[in-house]
This record gives structure tokens, sequence and C-alpha cells, in this order.
């Protein structure tokens, strides 16, 4: 076991060595590729389509009309101005934005009948078909979702969130829950059943996302508030070049993820507000073998000025992350609730195997923490049972600070792979209860670093 005085190398041997500002540079060229598509200045009226703000009529039909006919007449807005409009789930196409007018609401019917068909989805990290999301595209270009407007997914404890099975949200001993087809299709990802095969839907009680662009490009979600999503809130996958800015989420039911990209590339997330019933900002890449299959990383990801109300992990990455992530930037944000547990966690095992590498992050306040500023564990749900070690490594953390907290620093990582390449400096832990730890950990650098006000 190695000491103390071992795991706390100081700045004076550095055993991974970072040039002033440089990984920051990256970030600026990330900043400068993802822009929102721009759209013809063209508006679809959902009225015009046979839509009624009444908060009673079933709008699906006209969203679906409005939708294509701006798709045909080569893109524009789709409008919804006014009142609440009651629909099933939107499929977007290429070169439609989805508008929200302040002061309108999109409301989700609660009938599980209106999203099917079942469509291509990924569910906490394995492809199988399932309910549509809320909000939908597949293989398309040029989409976004925005105006100041609120989509509220209707759900509650009466509704999709008792399907996790949990007492304390309607959920009573002997009704139905999504446990058995979450393990079934757990282990339809571990024995290859092609994913056309691994059909739910009706009877299995694996929830939809909110909004799920899936193999997109060029995606913008914009200035939307977001209310009540039976599970995580939003979840682009395989995308590249997405934009998420000025989004408002507030819902706090289980597994309600504020925003979960995986398996993408460029992605900047930026100005929203998290108030939610899970981790903020959630980073993943597929899980276990299934991951490996995809073996797409997610990667150039810039997070920065958002607002962590509430939520368990300001930004989490895994434990979905058997396809790794890279190259990922935070800075300035805030999280302001005694509930939230982490500002940084890395999350894994070696079942999910995966790396996280390249991970950089300044400027972050927070208050009250429930349990560690800076999380990287190995130990995570399955712990150390399968052959897949993983590989965390590369990692920055600058000018972070909480004024109360269980640890500062929880390392726990393999003696055969431990935890390499880390960093943390000019950072402020405040009102710690307990000790850092720190086990298997190689190469840790801290630099004017102080815990209740000691230096380590």
């Amino acid at each position: 076991m190695q000491t103390r005085r071992q795991l706390l190398i100081q700045a004076i041997a550095p055993a991974f060595a970072f040039a002033a500002d440089s990984p920051w540079l990256e970030m600026e060229r990330i900043l400068r590729r993802v822009q929102a598509p721009k759209f013809p200045a063209k508006d679809f009226a959902v009225t015009a389509y046979g839509a009624v703000a009444d908060g009673k009529t079933d709008c699906t039909e006209a969203f679906r009309k409005a939708v294509r006919a701006c798709n045909a007449a080569g893109g524009g807005r789709v409008v919804a101005t006014g009142g609440v409009f009651l629909t099933g789930p939107i499929h977007l196409l290429s070169n439609v934005n989805l508008c929200v007018d302040k002061g309108a609401t999109i409301r989700f019917q609660r009938e599980t009948k209106y999203y099917l068909p079942i469509v291509l989805t990924r569910w906490e990290g394995v492809e199988c078909m399932n309910y549509s999301p809320l909000i939908y595209a597949l293989d398309q270009e040029n989409i976004g979702v925005t105006g100041e407007g609120t989509l509220d997914g209707n759900a509650d404890c009466s509704n999709w969130w008792p399907w996790k099975g949990r007492t304390q949200c309607g959920w009573k001993k002997g009704e139905p829950n999504q446990a058995a087809a979450r393990d079934r299709l757990v282990e339809m990802g571990e024995t290859d059943v092609p994913v056309a095969k691994r059909t739910f839907g009706e009877g299995a009680y694996l929830r939809p996302q909110f909004i799920e662009p899936y193999r997109c490009r060029n995606v913008v979600i914009q200035d939307v508030t977001i209310v009540n999503s039976p599970m995580w809130e939003l979840h682009p996958v395989l995308c590249r070049n997405v934009l998420i800015d000025g989004v408002k989420i507030d819902t706090h039911g289980p597994n309600n993820d504020g925003c979960d990209p995986e398996s993408c590339n460029d992605v900047v997330i930026q100005n929203c507000m998290f108030n939610t019933g899970d981790d903020c900002i959630a980073i993943k890449s597929g899980r276990n073998r299934e991951g490996r299959r995809i073996g797409i990383p997610t990667e150039n990801v810039v997070i920065r000025n958002c607002l962590m109300k509430d939520g368990h992990g300001a930004v989490t990455l895994g434990s979905e992350l058997s396809g790794g992530i890279r190259n990922v930037y935070v800075e300035n944000c805030r999280m302001e609730s005694p509930h939230q547990e982490r500002i940084l966690r890395i999350k894994t095992n070696s079942v999910r195997g995966g790396f996280a590498q390249k991970i950089y992050m300044r400027d972050m306040k927070a208050t009250e923490l429930a349990e560690a500023a800076v999380s990287i564990d190995f130990t995570y749900e399955e712990g150390d049972s399968g052959k897949f070690d993983p590989v965390v490594k590369d990692i920055l953390v600058s000018r972070i600070s909480c004024t109360k907290a269980k640890y500062a620093i929880y390392m726990k990582g393999y003696a055969r792979k431990p935890i390499s390449g880390v960093v943390i400096e000019d950072c402020t832990f405040d009102g710690v209860k307990n000790p850092n730890v720190l086990e298997h950990v190689d190469g840790l650098v801290v630099r004017n670093v102080t815990v209740n006000g000691e230096k380590l």
C-alpha cells in the first residue's frame, strides 16, 4: 500500500506535466466548430395543421403533418404559440426546428399506446427497440428544439416514474416494474443478440427518454424549459455537432439525468440550469460488451457557465463508458444544493472497462456536497468482477471549491491498473469531515490545495 507521502507527490516532481493553459486551447477550437444549424426563415404553425392549444385535444397528427410539411418545403420552424398542446411523440426530420414560443407548453400524452411503434433507442447504454422518446430523430441533419416555452413530459408518481420500482414514488409491492426487462436487455447486450430482436415496449416497463436525437448531425436545443421527464432528459446518441444552450431543466423523478451525451463528438453544453433527480450531466459511451461492440467514444465536449441547482453529480463520466470518453472541458459552473454529491465523478469498474482521459475542469464552486468534491471510483456497482480494466488518466482540476463535504478527494483504482496522471491545483475544500481516500493512485500531483484551512 502506498504511503500518503508517496501518493501526494508535490509539484516539484509532477508525474504528468501540463503546459500553462495548453489544454484549454483545444476547448476554444471546439467552441468555434460547434455552431447551431441555420434554418430557412419559414414558419409552419401547428394550429394550421389542426392543433388546438386547449390541453385536451390530441395534437399528435397535427405535429406530424407540420414537421413533414416543413421538411418537404426545405426546412424552417414548426411553431407552437400560446396555450397547451397535448401530443404524443414528435419525430423531427432534417432542417426542422421545433419552436415552443414563450407562454406555450407542449405536454405529452400519458397513454403508452402513443409511444408505439417501437423505435431504435439506447437504454442505459444498450441498444434496443423500445417506446419512442418524447422528441426523437433518427439519421437526420440540421434539427432543433428551441424557444422560451415549456416541454412537459407529464410524468409523476402516478405515471412513468413508478416503473422504476421505488416505493417512495408511487410503486407498490407486487406491481410491475422495469427490473426484469432491464436485466434481460443487459444480457442481450452481453450475448450479441441482434438489435432488431431486442424488442421491448408494452409490458416491459422501460421508460422513454425525453429528447433523443440518434445518429444525427448538427443539433441545437436552446432556451426551452423541460419539466416532468419520464427518464433522462437530453440524450443525444451517436451525434456530431450538438449545441445545448440556455436550457432549463426542472424534474426530480428517478433517473432524471439532465443531459447525457453518449458516443457523441463535438458537444457544447452552456448557460443551462439543472434541477434534477439524478446527475446533472452524465457523459456516456455504452455499457459493457455493447459499448465495446459499437466502439464509439464521446469526445470533444465543452461544459461551461451552468448552474447545477440540484442533482447528484454536477459532471459525471460513466458509469456506461465502455466506448471511452476523452477531451472534456468543464469551466465556470456553480452548485447550490446540499443534496448534490460530487463536483467531478468518474465511475466505472472492470466489467465496464473503457477509458476516461484528458479531462479538464476549472473554476467550479459548490456549497455543500454530500460526498466528495473529486471522485474517481473503480468499485462502482459490479466492482472488480470483470476482465476489462478501466483506464483513467490525465485529469486536471483547477480552482474548484466547496464549503462542506464528506471527502475532498476520493480515488479508488486497482493495484494492477492504478489511476494515473491526476493534477489537482489551486483548490479550497472547507468543512470536510473525513481524510482523503487514495487507493492505487499513481503520481497524484497536489499543488496549492487546502483542506479545512490546511495545505495538503
